[in-house]
């Protein structure tokens, strides 16, 4: 029963963090929220909602201009793959490169996302998740191994997206928890 539950709350998540990314600027509060949703629910603390649109307000200060620098990367990944794909002779290797580079920055994002807490600013926070996306190479496959896992059932069953979202939410938590325990570990 307790793992049909966490299959709830990562569905609770997934279709909460869908909705609060809509506007788009709001996509780094949304992840962050949903990441301690899940949290919260792992550590048996409340899950309400109204408890995650506070925590998306708490995400919201200094959030728009990461959120929009990551949004334009992104956007500047998918353009250069459509454009050197078709158009540029050698263009499939940089397309390559280009989709390596947007799978990175995803990992960054839900590294940030995963570790975000209400006295840390999100500058300092994407800073810190690129330095541990290098050093634990291994938590970052994990996570490019759930977007793999999203893409395929999302392509195979499209309305599964709202629980495969927060399913790759919960990898984020996991992986952040993995590092953890880890550095506890080593000292």
């Amino acid at each position: 029963m307790k793992r049909f539950t966490l299959f709830g709350e990562c569905l609770t998540a997934g279709l909460l963090v869908l909705l609060v990314a809509l506007p788009v600027v709001t996509l780094l509060p949304a992840l962050a929220a949903g990441c301690a949703h899940i949290k919260a629910h792992v550590d048996g603390e409340t899950t309400a909602m109204r408890v995650f649109f506070e925590r998306v307000r708490a995400a919201l200060p200094g959030s728009w201009p990461v959120s929009i620098g990551v949004l334009v990367g992104f956007a500047v990944l998918a353009v250069d793959v459509v454009f050197l794909r078709t158009r540029v002779a050698g263009g499939g290797f940089v397309a390559v490169v280009c989709v390596v580079a947007g799978i990175g920055l995803a990992v960054v994002v839900l590294r940030a996302a995963a570790a975000w807490s209400p006295d840390v600013r999100w500058a300092d926070l994407m800073r810190e998740a690129t330095r541990r996306a290098f050093a634990d190479l291994g938590g970052s496959l994990l996570l490019v191994m759930s977007f793999g896992v999203l893409l395929i059932v999302t392509w195979q069953l499209p309305p599964l997206l709202l629980p495969m979202v927060g399913c790759v939410l919960m990898a984020a938590v996991a992986v952040d928890r993995r590092r953890e325990r880890l550095t506890e570990e080593a000292r």
